[in-house]
């Protein structure tokens, strides 16, 4: 018999009882029964999806232009992030300085750092490089011209509480090399911003753009 809602909304009642399916599961909570191949009931457990879960999705930064300026900085970066990417579109700078990454919680993170970056492969020009102020994102005299042009992903990714690993993997489009890094650091709390800038922190950018994943 059909019935109008308050909302204007027409609704059909029946006292008509659907003949069973054989082998179905009967209700809604027999939902979580289904298998082979199809929904798992680990999918449709009460805490498999929460509204907090459905908050933390890929989020895509706004690109920055990397023309300008001795750092670039990212903030603002939700607390339940556990991998940022960072990607470089034809970055180049003023100088030799090898270009890093800051990450911090409040504030940039300049001490403490474990990094190291080298490039490969032409041999004469090899090297690798520490750094302690930041993570390093490529080593070697090949790699450190003003002339370089990067383009490439860095990975930033939680690894316990408050430490973060780093990977960079960096291709010269004015040259022939491939720039590569790596390093962790453990932060005093959690991490909020990232910032892309140089070793000695005074050479500045002067082409490219520069922007973040997160999730």
């Amino acid at each position: 018999t059909p019935s109008a809602s308050s909302s204007g909304v027409t609704s059909t009642s029946s006292t008509t009882t659907p003949a069973a399916v054989p082998g179905a599961p009967t209700g809604i909570a027999a939902v979580a029964n289904v298998g082979a191949g199809g929904i798992t009931s680990n999918e449709l457990a009460a805490s498999a999806v929460t509204p907090a879960k459905m908050s933390q999705p890929l989020t895509l930064g706004t690109a920055v232009a990397s023309t300008s300026g001795t750092s670039i900085d990212f903030t603002s970066i939700p607390s339940w992030v556990k991998r940022i990417t960072v990607m470089f579109v034809g970055v180049s700078t003023s100088g030799t300085s090898f270009p890093m990454i800051q990450i911090g919680a409040g504030s940039v993170t300049t001490t403490g750092y474990l990094s190291a970056g080298g490039n490969s492969p032409n041999a004469a020009s090899t090297g690798v490089n520490n750094n302690t102020t930041g993570f390093i994102l490529e080593g070697g005299a090949a790699m450190s011209a003003a002339s370089t042009v990067r383009h490439g992903h860095i990975l930033i990714t939680n690894a316990t509480g408050n430490t973060w690993v780093l990977s960079a993997l960096m291709a010269n489009s004015a040259g022939t090399q491939i720039g590569y890094g790596a390093g962790s650091i453990t932060l005093s709390g959690t991490l909020d911003r990232v910032r892309i800038t140089t070793v000695n922190g005074t050479d500045t950018f002067d082409a490219g753009s520069i922007n973040i994943l997160y999730e």
